[in-house]
């Protein structure tokens, strides 16, 4: 049982990680003229729902560590890649003078 919340409390802390890159960059995107903002008004709600569905795992995962994690795990891991690849697309779409690093 031990393997499994030392499991659960590693993917929160990951989770955080990416709830906080997705919460700055939105918060960089609000800084935007009006004009620019309305070239991300998809990514800005994409990034909502991500943020959104972090917390809600990130929840679950603090009140109900799964016993049987493998399904979780291979679950996660595919969102991991998919929340990179997204962030990372977003994050590309601006010039490098509309966010900053």
């Amino acid at each position: 049982m031990k393997d499994v919340q030392s499991y659960c409390d590693g993917v929160v802390a990951e989770l955080s990680v990416w709830k906080a890159k997705m919460y700055d960059l939105v918060r960089k995107m609000d800084r935007l003229s009006s004009g620019d903002k309305s070239k991300f008004v998809d990514q800005v709600n994409d990034l909502h729902m991500y943020i959104d569905e972090l917390e809600n795992r990130m929840n679950t995962l603090r009140t109900e560590c799964p016993a049987d994690w493998k399904a979780d795990k291979i679950e996660m891991e595919n969102k991991f890649e998919h929340l990179k690849g997204r962030y990372n697309d977003v994050h590309a779409n601006f010039s490098p003078g509309d966010i900053g690093g």
